[in-house]
């Protein structure tokens, strides 16, 4: 019979703490991992759920995580993407920024038609689709750690292992696929220009100041307690809204109130930019990536890679579908609907990074196939945009649509 190993709150804390700083190690030495945009928490947290594994396999010995931490940390920065929600800033991208958001609606709503109609054509369970779906891929690790609670409390076994496999593998493919892809489309359609080092460099240059502003370490202290107590303030208001929610009858991921929560106070905020600055955003955007990082680095160690072992070719013919999908859908939809241009090249790489990925492939992979042309400005405007703003708020809301349709 096979043996218990139970971590309380503190330890289970500490070893995601171990995982990210293991993460941040790997990272620095090893080229693949930072050439692939691949988390510090990722690979960290890789290690050890593969020692658990080990530990499962030969010695019989279950660990089991206390994820209160966990999920305080998802909650922190679920919140803090509320709060960069500005809706005044769909002016600054223009029309590519409306096409490219209902580019992504459409990429997330058939990346879950594509998962959940192979799950039942192989008479799997629907839910096992989603889990291979738009919550790993379009949202990453953390929707994926957001939602397996949820189809966990649907049914699904291990749930949290399958959709964290399936962001790892979303990272690598994203990363691998983004850049080629720009560059064929660029080199097919004869969009090159002139290339170097210079006109990359001269894009990167901002209009803004770039004076360097002295604070006091008091207001920085005072700027990160403020950002503390309004995401917290969020939170207990999110409380509120997810109990209405409820009330519905729609299955709703355990976050999604504080996100509408914090949506709503930056943009009543916002209509003043005294109240505004009262928010200290940028403080709290870095409190969400640091809640962000812990998350995943508890994540990812407490995975219970055993349960995959059913499941592997069912979840690979999934996610080998849905990398040949983003690639058709980036050259024959995609690009002829931004333009057919440069820019459109440049977005179309972006697009593979957080459609496959997140955010930083995204930028990864239009900086990497700016370099070998030139700097093109407005993807690095709209992308940010909208993996900031938009990708999590569509895909929630798509799979909770779908969640409830097929449960």
């Amino acid at each position: 019979m096979d043996k218990v190993l139970s971590l309380d709150v503190y330890a289970s804390a500490g070893v995601g703490v171990l995982a990210l700083l293991l993460g941040f190690y790997f990272t620095r030495k090893i080229p693949f991992l930072k050439r692939f945009c691949i988390p510090a928490p990722v690979s960290g947290g890789l290690l050890i759920s593969l020692i658990t594994l080990l530990l499962f396999s030969v010695f019989g010995v279950e660990c089991r995580f206390d994820g209160t931490v966990k999920d305080l940390c998802m909650m922190l920065f679920f919140t803090s993407v509320g709060f960069q929600c500005d809706v005044t800033v769909l002016k600054k991208g223009g029309k590519p920024l409306l096409v490219m958001i209902g580019l992504v609606a459409v990429l997330i709503i058939m990346q879950n038609f594509i998962s959940v109609g192979i799950a039942k054509g192989l008479h799997l369970d629907p839910v096992f689709g989603m889990s291979a779906g738009s919550i790993p891929m379009s949202g990453g690790h953390g929707t994926a750690g957001g939602f397996s609670p949820l189809l966990e409390q649907m049914g699904l076994e291990g749930a949290s292992s399958i959709t964290m496999a399936a962001a790892t593998f979303g990272l690598v493919a994203g990363s691998l696929l983004g850049g080629p892809l720009g560059e064929a489309l660029i080199r097919r359609n004869n969009l090159s220009g002139q290339s170097g080092a210079s006109d990359v460099m001269g894009g990167v240059e901002t209009t803004e100041s770039r004076e360097e502003v002295s604070v006091t370490e008091e207001t920085t202290f005072r700027g990160y307690l403020r950002a503390a107590c309004v995401l917290l303030l969020a939170m207990a208001l999110g409380s509120g809204v997810s109990r209405l929610l409820a009330l519905t009858g729609i299955t709703f991921p355990t976050y999604f109130g504080s996100l509408l929560a914090a949506f709503a106070i930056r943009n009543i905020f916002g209509l003043s930019p005294k109240w505004t600055k009262e928010l200290s955003l940028g403080e709290m955007v870095s409190l969400g990536d640091i809640c962000l990082q812990l998350f995943l680095g508890m994540a990812m160690a407490s995975l219970r890679l055993w349960e995959l072992a059913s499941l592997a070719l069912p979840l690979s013919l999934i996610l080998v579908t849905q990398v040949a999908f983003m690639a058709l859908y980036g050259t024959f939809v995609a690009f002829p609907l931004l333009g057919k241009d440069y820019d459109s090249a440049v977005l179309v790489s972006g697009l593979c990074g957080f459609g496959l990925g997140a955010t930083p492939n995204a930028m990864a992979n239009m900086s990497a196939v700016c370099y070998k042309y030139r700097y093109s400005v407005k993807p690095f405007i709209i992308v940010p945009i909208i993996g900031a703003m938009f990708v999590d708020l569509i895909n929630t809301g798509v799979v909770t649509v779908f969640l409830n349709l097929i449960h």
